[in-house]
């Protein structure tokens, strides 16, 4: 069977055909802006195929960008819990400072005359022995302390200086059974005698008359009698009165002002006679 077209026209002027007909295009797109529809509904239609072309990109830059949130948020908590942890320590810390402070201002606030000295001492350990109640400070001989030397708290009367070192001393609370103080009524200056009871928190008054005008609450403040405690400190309180007419006298308890029980910073004080006594064996005094 003959075709009707044995043969086209040749390769080279197929390209020379699509050239000039390129060309002719490009002219006149250039010139009249012909295909400028057409080039926008082309734009649209290879539109969707570009944004899937550009997909997996987006899909793998998302992905790097929250595995990196994710690692820097990891990295920002650990970090911040770490920062948080010790600004807790830090918290603490000056939580602690300010409560020694506070017990520092307090103990040097007490009322103390104006012409007496005192020092500050810090407790260094507590006797174990259950019938006695001592302790044991960091003030000693090269600090003037002395026998007998009157120590109070930010409260009120702890005891007496009872054993001197060089570097610390023995303390005798005022609850020992072998310790007893001078003391009167603040509110009607009768005299009495503490005696200690053997408890940290009980202090025995003797031979106290039944017509004794005392009453519960009472504060009772060292009387300066003995020269050993200086006068007007705070020393009880008395929490019991029994007038049993069958007993020659009535049973009085007090509790202590200071708190035996949880001692940490101590006051030291020198009268002036001590003074003048230590003074007198060329000892200096600061």
């Amino acid at each position: 069977m003959n075709l009707m077209f044995s043969s086209g026209p040749s390769l080279p002027n197929r390209l020379a055909l699509a050239l000039l007909l390129s060309i002719c295009l490009i002219v006149f797109d250039h010139k009249f802006n012909g295909f400028g529809t057409t080039r926008v509904y082309l734009n649209s239609l290879v539109s969707p195929l570009q944004y899937l072309a550009n997909l997996p990109g987006q899909l793998l830059n998302a992905s790097a960008s929250r595995f990196v949130s994710h690692e820097r948020l990891f990295n920002d908590n650990a970090k911040l819990t770490h920062d948080a942890m010790l600004m807790n320590g830090q918290l603490q810390r000056l939580t602690f400072l300010q409560e020694e402070n506070d017990r520092l201002r307090s103990l040097l606030n007490s009322p103390v005359q104006d012409n007496t000295r005192k020092v500050v001492a810090e407790l260094m350990a507590v006797d174990n022995n259950p019938y006695s109640h001592q302790i044991v400070i960091n003030k000693g001989a090269i600090h003037d302390v002395f026998e007998g030397q009157p120590v109070l708290d930010d409260k009120g009367i702890v005891g007496q200086i009872m054993q001197v070192s060089s570097t610390n001393s023995r303390v005798l609370l005022i609850a020992d059974v072998t310790h007893a103080i001078p003391v009167r009524v603040a509110r009607n200056n009768v005299r009495l005698v503490v005696s200690g009871s053997g408890s940290l928190n009980e202090l025995l008054i003797q031979h106290v008359a039944h017509s004794s005008d005392l009453k519960i609450g009472d504060v009772l403040l060292s009387s300066g009698l003995g020269n050993v405690f200086p006068e007007g400190y705070p020393v009880a309180t008395i929490t019991s009165i029994i007038r049993d007419e069958s007993r020659p006298f009535s049973q009085v308890r007090a509790t202590p002002v200071a708190q035996l029980d949880r001692l940490k910073y101590l006051l030291l004080l020198w009268s002036e006679r001590t003074l003048g006594d230590t003074l007198d064996t060329g000892i200096t005094v600061k």
